[in-house]
């Protein structure tokens, strides 16, 4: 079993190819832009593996703010803790733009398994690695300056999501204050203000609404 070093929680080139070729395991679901793809407290076996779009995550808290815990691109896997634990899902998931999904049913891992354990181990391998770094967010959230964090999530998006460039990289999908803010557990004032700073700074760049990360710090 092999994870795409390039993400947190990749799956490599070689199994997403493999997990497309069994047509047999899996439904092909598309969702278009804004749509919900399961809701916050519902119960269901089904998960999913991202083919190609951009799926939010996120969780309402009691007093009704919105915490985005991480966007899910092409070769991730989500809603697989609920799916395998048949407890309520503690997070929703929305198609930020138009997204193809693989959508796979934990009832059936024993026959996944048996056609291609390869894929069962990388669900299992992908679940304990979401669980660490969600954890390690979660510290960091408590504990870190507001800029701090956001500069280790633009780390995070610097490595899953971005284009590199002569200038720098580019992080494709576009993130508003608001956005930024429910993953970083900050203001949007603050973010904005932040975002101001590393501007003068000349750390980053907005391109068409798109953030460029100049510093050298998110260089490979």
């Amino acid at each position: 079993m092999e994870l795409n070093p390039n993400g947190t929680w990749l799956m490599s080139d070689e199994l997403m190819g493999s997990m497309i070729k069994d047509s047999g395991l899996f439904l092909r679901r598309r969702f278009r832009k804004d749509e919900e793809i399961y809701a916050q407290g519902s119960l269901s076996s089904k998960f999913y593996v991202v083919v190609s779009g951009l799926v939010q995550i996120a969780m309402i808290r009691e007093d009704g703010t919105e915490v985005i815990l991480e966007l899910m691109g092409p070769q991730t896997v989500c809603g697989e803790g609920a799916a395998i634990d048949a407890l309520p899902r503690f997070s929703g998931a929305t198609a930020l733009e138009p997204t193809e999904l693989l959508e796979f049913d934990a009832g059936k891992l024993a026959q996944i398994a048996a056609h291609s354990p390869e894929f069962v181990a990388a669900v299992l391998q992908v679940t304990a690695l979401k669980q660490r770094v969600l954890a390690v967010r979660l510290e960091q959230l408590s504990s870190r300056e507001p800029e701090t964090r956001i500069l280790e999530m633009f780390g995070r998006m610097a490595r899953m999501f971005a284009e590199t460039r002569d200038d720098g990289k580019l992080i494709v999908p576009k993130l508003t204050h608001e956005q930024i803010a429910a993953m970083t557990g900050n203001t949007r004032v603050t973010v904005t203000r932040t975002l101001g700073r590393l501007k003068e700074r000349g750390e980053i760049a907005i391109i068409d609404g798109r953030i460029l990360l100049i510093s050298d710090r998110f260089r490979d």
